[in-house]
């Protein structure tokens, strides 16, 4: 899987959702926005998904997109959801994060561009792919599966 960082490129299949900052300000709460739409980052170990096992498709929080599934997920111990890897490749897109002093490869959805956390290579986790996508809990909405 390749994170080099990329921009959002026009995916005929995929409708983009676009609205203004008052549009968003409006739809999410106040910590909602600060993560999704400022690329904030909730305290460790204080989402509601950081250590749940509940079975189902991660969606995003701003629009709906199905991001992630709990197949994919796995306990890091880090305080935030990690998964292995996204749904699908063009689900999320990856941009250069140079921010608080660091390097980082920051992960948006591919659909609304709202800040979802970031991706980390060799860490030496069991995974197939090395990879951890620490995502934000306020990020996300679990829809547990049927049955």
């Amino acid at each position: 899987m390749d994170t080099t960082p990329t921009t959002p490129s026009p995916d005929p299949a995929r409708e983009k959702v676009r609205k203004s900052d008052a549009e968003w300000r409006a739809q999410l709460s106040p910590e909602e926005y600060q993560v999704l739409r400022q690329a904030g980052t909730e305290r460790a170990f204080t989402g509601e998904y950081w250590d749940t096992h509940t079975q189902g498709s991660y969606r995003c929080r701003a629009c709906g997109a199905e991001l992630f599934t709990s197949r994919e997920k796995f306990d890091s111990h880090c305080g935030w959801p990690s998964f292995w890897a996204p749904l699908a490749e063009d689900a999320v897109v990856y941009l250069h994060d140079r921010t608080l002093g660091m390097e980082r490869i920051e992960v948006r959805c591919a659909t609304c561009d709202s800040h979802l956390g970031h991706v980390f290579e060799g860490e030496g986790y069991a995974t197939p792919t090395d990879q951890r996508y620490c995502i934000n809990s306020i990020s996300l909405t679990l829809v547990p599966d049927e049955g």
